[in-house]
């Protein structure tokens, strides 16, 4: 086991009606451009300041709860997966007031780039320390990311 702290990231949102369908709920786009925010901030925070990021897929992304106009989402956030230039972070939407389920789960994957936009190694852990193996609800995530690249290449 590693000493390297696992820490989540939180992406927190209003729901505003200019983000709702005609249901009055959080319409898909919405829901994506969300995810892929805290996607994106999780990556980052992952590799740390060395982090120079492009979204190569979503790997997988699911609405389980409608969210109502009017009520404030949280996204947590964690790597999942790292490889040579790439990371995959996994994403849960805590459950909303009321519900014991998460409203949404999700899987990106991200690749390090050079200044010209070809792949790079991601740079080493400060301090030498690699990735801490997910437990819990990420450890599910984490066989659902692998699986989903080892179908997706």
């Amino acid at each position: 086991m590693s000493d390297r702290i696992v820490q989540e990231t939180l992406t927190h949102r209003l729901i505003l009606p200019k983000e709702a369908n005609h249901h009055g709920t959080l319409y898909a786009g919405a829901m994506l451009t969300l995810a892929l925010e805290a996607g994106y901030a999780t990556a980052y925070r992952s590799i740390g300041g060395a982090a120079n990021l492009v979204l190569k897929r979503v790997l997988d992304l699911r609405c389980l709860e409608p969210v109502p106009i009017g009520h404030v989402v949280e996204v947590r956030g964690l790597e999942v997966y790292r490889a040579r230039a790439q990371v995959v972070v996994g994403l849960i939407g805590t459950p909303l007031v009321g519900h014991s389920k998460p409203w949404m789960d999700g899987l990106m994957q991200f690749v390090q780039v050079d200044e010209a936009g070809s792949p790079e190694p991601i740079p080493a852990v400060p301090g030498g320390v690699a990735p801490v193996e997910p437990l819990g609800p990420w450890a599910a995530l984490g066989e659902r990311a692998r699986k989903l690249l080892a179908i997706r290449g």
